[in-house]
């Protein structure tokens, strides 16, 4: 497949921690300042026995005209969710073998059309029990053409982006459509976001709601060479706009895997709320992040 959906890579990463390392989890979420309830969505789950990590976030469009996207937000969480658990077991199970990466990058690619699919089920199967403009969809009127009764529904009422990922001890899968960020930090407390397109220009973004989101799907594949980087984070651009400038934002992400390095994991989860908080008092927005950091290697102690 050509265009956004091309999976990026191989860039491989290189002196992160042992590989054996486990992940340890973070997950925070704060509503936007002034708003009644958040339209962002978000999950961080170990799988294939604490092998593989799997992160999603996803920011409902929340104004008017979407004004069901807490459910779309939701939905795009769970259906990626649903997706990318049997992905992430294969992923675990090619490991290495790079004979076998060109069926597992094929496979990658085609994950976004089977969440967009199964989003746009859940979308119109609510919407025709309760339809968004409060009246039930009328039939096809007489003499209507085959493109009018082709016609997509609208789904805007039910508006989401969504950011997902699946990480092991050898690769990183992700995809994203529309705004938010994905960051990794390596072992030197360098930042890189491997699907950045530039500054936020604007509210508009690529939604799950258009027809064929799955075409505007931007992708990443990346091995590792030395083990996974010690730092990976997933947001809503809730956060990214706290910031005065881009920087401002990737220096948080690197003080984020600084201090998860020098305290542990369970410090950075303590006062993730706080941060967060203090961001969505400088962007308005709801504010999302879910990340994996490496824990520490288990060191024996012998007598």
């Amino acid at each position: 497949m050509t265009g956004p959906q091309t999976v990026t890579g191989p860039h491989p990463v290189s002196g992160a921690p042992s590989p054996a390392a486990p992940w340890a989890l973070l997950s925070g979420a704060v509503k936007g300042v002034a708003k009644k309830y958040s339209q962002d969505r978000g999950v961080a789950l170990p799988v294939a026995g604490g092998r593989a990590v799997l992160l999603a976030v996803a920011d409902g469009h929340g104004s008017a005209a979407h004004f069901r996207s807490d459910l779309g937000a939701r939905w795009a969480v769970e259906e990626f969710t649903t997706c990318a658990r049997p992905f992430a077991y294969e992923a675990v199970r090619v490991g290495g073998d790079a004979a076998r990466w060109t069926a597992l990058r094929e496979e990658a690619r085609r994950l976004p059309q089977q969440v967009g699919h199964r989003w746009h089920e859940r979308a119109l199967l609510h919407d025709r029990n309760a339809p968004a403009h409060g009246a039930r969809p009328r039939p096809p009127r007489r003499g209507a053409t085959a493109r009018d009764r082709a016609e997509p529904p609208d789904l805007a009422a039910y508006g989401s982006t969504l950011i997902g990922a699946v990480l092991t001890e050898d690769m990183v899968f992700c995809w994203q459509l529309g705004d938010g960020d994905i960051v990794f930090v390596d072992d030197a407390g360098a930042p890189h976001t491997p699907l950045s397109t530039g500054p936020d220009m604007g509210d508009e973004t690529d939604s799950l709601c258009e027809p064929e989101p799955w075409r505007k799907t931007r992708s990443h594949w990346q091995p590792f060479t030395g083990g996974a980087p010690p730092c990976l984070l997933l947001s809503t651009d809730g956060l990214s706009k706290s910031f005065a400038d881009h920087q401002g934002f990737l220096d948080f992400a690197t003080g984020v895997g600084d201090r998860a390095a020098r305290h542990g994991a369970a410090a950075v989860q303590e006062q993730l709320p706080d941060w967060l908080a203090r961001a969505a008092t400088y962007s308005g927005d709801d504010t999302t992040l879910v990340g994996a950091v490496a824990a520490p290697p288990q060191h024996s102690h012998e007598t």
